[in-house]
């Protein structure tokens, strides 16, 4: 079978490294891939924004089947057409991936259906949403209702700060994604987070993971895409993940069905863990990034990934199994000097071959560009140096080492990743 995947990130790096095992593949297409990935694939300039275009690539190269990492590509609708016109592909339609799309959505969902999640409202006018924020206690969080790439989420601790948060979406600071915002309360405990395949029926629980969304240790600065993560998230424990699954994730698979628009997938849960239990923060209907750098490692089997993404998408997930190693596995996300504000793109890498020696120890490209015989950085979040280990503590130490022998003066990186999941081992 000939696969194309889509995307460019360290999240597609990872899948392809697992899809590469599989005895089903023939041919592994990336569009547009990274650096990193010409081992593993073959990666081709394809702007995925065009669905012809992806539509006659797979035509041309005879592609059995298309798996689709980013959200942008499933909220756009890409999975629709490529089911029109035959193509089997991994990741829901459009009006499932409202799950991400639309945060209005998810909750008015969760309301409907009795999921736990934090109190809220929805606005389209920026004048009724102040009057809002004016009656109710603080802090609060201010998200626009689209996708902001990873941004337009505030935690207001001030009045005038929720203000301007809500000047900005309105304001179009996030575009269309602004339109419309929806307001929470401010949910206090532990995030984590919860994966699981599902054909629209049957659901495989994967596993879960935690990620740092600050750029700084210990957890300060602004919001990233993701810093770090470790896999298992130890808060997770198996009572709170059959919660998860019996009071969020089965009625919101049951709801979707019940709406005619099945969701078939992976269905990522951000959970916020509280003294009353696991409630729901938002979905994302792809997996994260950089969670899917530690989760992958940690399959038994590699190579069958690809039987349960494919399974997914055209039914028949009762009959697949994925098996998880005991494992710990932590990332290290390096980013270029300046993010997540401006940065330089350019800058040589040097030292992965070493880095990477260790066979416990799997570099992932996020942000890179090959340039003859070289890695240029081509982003801000730019590379995933993932280990495992037999405890966090080994995990971090293995992937630490790693990371110091990788010669990139323009990069920089937290150097704190799993510290609760370490205090925990440490308490134990």
């Amino acid at each position: 079978m000939n696969v194309l995947l889509i995307g460019s990130g360290g999240r597609e790096h990872a899948l392809a490294w697992a899809i590469a095992e599989s005895p089903m593949l023939d041919t592994l297409f990336v569009a547009p891939g990274n650096g990193g990935m010409s081992s593993l694939a073959t990666c081709v300039a394809l702007d995925v924004a065009d669905h012809a275009a992806v539509l006659r690539f797979c035509e041309d190269h005879r592609i059995g089947f298309v798996v689709i990492g980013p959200e942008a590509p499933l909220v756009a609708g890409l999975a629709d057409d490529l089911a029109a016109a035959g193509i089997a592909a991994f990741g829901p339609g459009r009006k499932a991936a409202q799950l991400e799309g639309s945060k209005g959505f998810t909750k008015d969902l969760c309301a409907a259906h009795g999921i736990p999640t934090a109190a809220f409202a929805r606005f389209d006018n920026p004048g009724h949403a102040k009057a809002y924020v004016a009656r109710h206690p603080l802090p609060l969080v201010v998200k626009a209702d689209g996708l902001a790439a990873g941004k337009g989420v505030t935690i207001a601790e001030t009045r005038e700060e929720a203000e301007r948060a809500i000047d900005a979406c309105f304001g179009g600071a996030f575009g269309a994604a602004g339109a419309e915002v929806v307001i929470e309360e401010f949910l206090t405990g532990e995030e984590a987070s919860y994966f699981a395949l599902t054909d629209g029926e049957t659901i495989l629980p994967l596993a879960t993971a935690q990620d740092h969304k600050r750029v700084f240790d210990g957890d300060k600065g602004p919001n990233t895409g993701g810093m770090g993560a470790y896999s298992p998230a130890p808060v997770m424990t198996e009572a709170m993940c059959q919660r998860t699954l019996e009071e969020i994730v089965r009625p919101t698979v049951a709801a979707m069905a019940e709406r005619g628009t099945p969701y078939r997938g992976v269905l990522y849960a951000g959970l916020m863990i509280t003294s009353e239990g696991p409630k729901l923060i938002e979905y994302n209907v792809r997996f994260g990034d950089p969670e899917c750098q530690v989760l992958m490692p940690r399959l038994e089997d590699r190579g069958a990934l690809l039987e349960a993404l494919l399974a997914t998408a055209q039914g028949g997930l009762a009959d697949v199994r994925l098996d998880w190693r005991d494992e710990v596995a932590l990332t290290v996300v390096m980013a270029t000097k300046g993010y997540p504000g401006t940065y330089a793109k350019g800058s040589a890498i040097r030292g992965l071959d070493a880095a990477g020696r260790d066979p416990m120890v799997q570099i992932f490209h996020a942000g890179t560009r090959r340039d003859g015989s070289e890695i240029r950085a081509n982003g801000g979040r730019v590379l995933n140096v993932t280990a495992l280990g037999a405890s966090v503590a080994e995990a971090k130490a293995r992937a630490y080492e790693a990371v110091e022998k990788i010669d990139w003066p323009d990069g920089f990186w937290r150097t704190d990743i799993g510290w609760r999941a370490l205090a925990r081992e440490e308490a134990a």
